[in-house]
């Protein structure tokens, strides 16, 4: 059997992923549409320059594919997956995949009722082959039990290139809603938790006063029945990184640990997605570039089998939920 994609809204870059990904896996492209000119819209028909324009949204809808690949703006996206799985398409959504609880309560009812897959692309996990031998590592007990995951995620600001909705809250979503859900999935993904509780959530705007909207620096603590959580996110990446960001994460097990540098090594070696091994036996730094990328071939196994190999749908929905009450909780101090 084979499957088409349409994509919904180009408003993040994370759409040429999502697009390349699914691609690489044999999902074909019909069309894409998005609303007016974003500034991503050059760089993705400069790389599917045979992916065509759909230029209304109900056509859009209505085009038979088999997954919506959905990257507008934060705050539109569930609006646009729900009236993609209303169509009779799954959805992979670009993270924050909603941006209230409203929303997500929204997104169950509709999966609920339409027997949909609503799969949110937490690419800190998906799209580093990193995470994919880390996941591999824990779950052959190289680092024994998971106790802790201590996940950072910093981003540069690229103020000159972001456009308006990107300082404005209620469009965004709030610095933990939108990229703490990367690192409270992986807290559940490594320490094999179910749900969790968050204990403190914190934001704050240190170095943008002339965007007040704009949170600048978020952390938050959660625990569960299996290990506690540590993350830290912020948008102050120097100039001199050569990339966006030294994301990085520290699994701690009982017999040894896991540190992931995903996109750089700082005065290490060349490249992405290094990892280092310390347990027993081993204390070693190797580089995991060609771990794979599961997640998309997974997603659309399930998509052809109404599977749950790529990401259980009640993991998704309780990563965003976490997500939102942690950034309701630092909202409301």
């Amino acid at each position: 059997m084979s499957l088409t994609c349409v994509a919904l809204g180009l408003d993040h870059r994370h759409i040429y992923g999502m697009t390349e990904n699914m691609r690489e896996v044999g999902v074909d492209c019909f069309g894409y549409w998005t609303e007016g000119e974003p500034g991503t819209l050059a760089g993705y028909t400069k790389r599917f320059p045979d992916i065509p324009r759909i230029d209304r949204l109900d056509d859009a809808l209505s085009c038979s594919a088999d997954l919506a690949l959905v990257s507008a703006i934060p705050s539109d996206r569930a609006f646009l997956s729900v009236q993609a799985m209303q169509n009779g398409m799954d959805v992979m959504s670009d993270k924050p995949g909603c941006t209230t609880l409203e929303q997500l309560d929204l997104i169950k009812t509709v999966v609920s009722d339409t027997g949909r897959i609503w799969s949110v692309n937490f690419s800190e996990r998906f799209e580093t082959p990193a995470s994919t031998r880390a996941t591999e590592l824990v779950d052959a007990g190289a680092i024994g039990k998971v106790v802790q995951t201590v996940g950072l995620g910093p981003h540069r600001l690229n103020r000159a290139t972001r456009p308006e909705w990107f300082f404005k809250r209620d469009r965004y979503g709030g610095i933990l809603a939108d990229i703490a859900s990367h690192q409270i999935d992986q807290f559940l993904h490594y320490t094999g938790s179910e749900t969790a509780e968050i204990t403190n959530a914190y934001v704050a705007n240190y170095a943008n006063s002339t965007d007040p909207e704009l949170q600048d620096f978020g952390e938050l603590n959660l625990h569960s029945d299996k290990g506690t959580g540590y993350i830290r996110v912020d948008w102050y990446t120097p100039d001199a990184l050569p990339n966006w960001g030294d994301g990085r994460l520290t699994i701690l097990g009982t017999e040894g640990y896991i540190e992931l540098r995903k996109y750089v090594d700082v005065g290490g070696g060349p490249g992405t997605d290094h990892l280092v091994l310390v347990n027993g036996d081993t204390c070693e730094k190797i580089q995991v570039a060609d771990a794979g990328l599961p997640y998309f071939a997974r997603l659309a196994h399930d998509i052809r089998h109404r599977t749950e190999t790529a990401m259980t749908q009640a993991h998704c929905f309780t990563v965003m939920e976490l997500a939102l009450r942690a950034q309701e909780m630092a909202e409301t101090k």
